[in-house]
């Protein structure tokens, strides 16, 4: 396949473009990337008059995705939150729930995936909303999170690497591009792998980079430039795939454990060793640059991927760029 193909099949997939309705949201809420809290971050980043910041998140589920496996989805309401709080280079607190169903025992499998997940992370979660009067299942999850040193959307900068870091020693959950690293795991390798993100942005060697979310590690750089007010040039032939994934659905696929990093090109080899050392997939996978397009390059051939400056994806609407 042509990168040109690549690209064009990349930007029509319902994952990558199910992110523009966060635009429509945002506006219809009056919101832009300069409101409180930064909206078109992984958290609302939130200054404590004490010193350091509360970071508040919270993730809704595909209906259909709960109906179809109800205690995945009560995992993934868990594990997805507290990755978006790592990828803010904080460290979760506690979560709470909401539950639709048609009754406790239709909710249960729902339930138990929260609880699993919960204690596997050692996140309690803490109260929330239940309604058992609902004609169908539904989730949303909510945490709260502290960040001392935070890691945002808004401050990659040209020059600065893109790594990918990824736990790839899992396998997809179908029918959906999930790839998890995370249900076999221990649970002390599951919190140890998430804790080394504040830790490098602790240690002043990350300040910019996002969770790789549902659009993908194409669309996650995308977000990522388009907050950030920059370009970014994916180097396909630099990016590993697990046994039995094809490129076009690695590119669109939501890892259980995976993060965008934008670093500085002398810091590289102290990330990449920080994942190393647990085992966790870390390579450079492309350059952060001047401009507003997000392009895939393969040798000498190169395709445009999404021009966010040309056709705004989260719309964050900051004025000039934080390196400007």
């Amino acid at each position: 396949m042509t990168l040109g193909f690549l690209a064009e099949a990349l930007r029509g997939h319902p994952s990558i473009r199910g992110k523009l309705a966060i635009g429509a949201a945002t506006a219809a809420l009056g919101l832009s990337g300069s409101s409180f809290g930064r909206p078109g971050d992984d958290a609302a980043l939130l200054p404590r008059k004490d010193g350091g910041f509360d970071l508040l998140a919270g993730e809704g589920f595909i209906p259909r995705f709960v109906a179809e496996d109800p205690w995945f989805a009560g995992w993934c309401g868990v594990m997805v939150n507290l990755s978006d709080i790592a990828a803010m280079g904080g460290r979760a607190s506690a979560l709470i729930d909401q539950v639709w169903a048609p009754s406790p025992e239709a909710a249960r499998p729902l339930m138990e995936g929260l609880r699993a997940a919960s204690e596997a992370y050692g996140v309690p979660v803490v109260g929330g909303h239940t309604n058992y009067g609902s004609a169908e299942l539904g989730l949303a999850v909510t945490v709260l999170g502290h960040a001392a040193a935070p890691i945002t959307s808004f401050d990659a900068e040209p020059g600065d690497v893109l790594l990918a870091a990824i736990d790839r020693r899992g396998d997809y959950r179908p029918p959906y591009d999930n790839f998890c690293a995370a249900l076999d795991a221990p649970p002390e390798r599951l919190r140890g792998d998430l804790d080394v993100l504040p830790q490098l942005a602790e240690a002043g060697l990350v300040k910019a980079g996002k969770d790789i979310s549902q659009s993908g590690l194409v669309g996650t750089a995308l977000m990522l430039a388009e907050c950030s007010g920059v370009a970014i040039t994916l180097d396909l032939g630099r990016i590993t795939l697990p046994e039995g994934a094809t490129l076009e659905r690695w590119l669109r696929s939501f890892p259980s454990f995976g993060f965008l990093l934008a670093v500085k090109p002398g810091d590289v080899d102290a990330v990449i060793a920080r994942f190393v050392e647990r085992d966790l997939s870390a390579a450079p996978i492309g350059r952060i640059e001047e401009g507003s397009a997000v392009s895939l390059c393969r040798g000498e051939e190169r395709a445009l991927f999404w021009d966010w400056r040309a056709e705004p994806y989260l719309r964050p609407s900051i004025s000039e760029p934080a390196h400007a």
